[in-house]
């Protein structure tokens, strides 16, 4: 059961990123979908970004080669994700493989930045 939940939620991550990769801005803004920036601030590659509604068990976005420091990327979650906590926990993994320390935002807010 594990197992597939795990599936479930890679699946539900893997769809959000193509959305985001082949859909114009003005299109996912129209839905109800949620979006938000991640930028690097960092002089070392991010090459994850980690996320869980509980804090224990993390899923993650596939954000291709990484993120460059000094850029940003925006991130959308899929829309079968909406019967999740706004509140999630969130954190970056490096290229030196050094993992962030869980840090918790609201998802729902608008225009949502965060920093690494």
């Amino acid at each position: 059961m594990k197992l597939h939940t795990h599936l479930k939620k890679t699946f539900l991550v893997g769809c959000a990123l193509l959305a985001n990769t082949f859909l114009s801005p003005a299109a996912l803004a129209a839905g109800d979908e949620y979006s938000f920036k991640v930028k690097n601030t960092t002089k070392e590659l991010i090459t994850k970004i980690l996320v869980s509604e509980d804090g224990e068990k993390y899923g993650f976005f596939d954000i291709g080669k990484g993120i460059k420091p000094g850029e940003s990327m925006t991130l959308v979650w899929n829309k079968d994700t909406n019967g999740q906590s706004c509140t999630q926990w969130f954190k970056a993994v490096w290229e030196s493989g050094e993992e962030g320390k869980p840090v918790k935002f609201n998802f729902c807010e608008k225009g949502l930045e965060i920093e690494f």
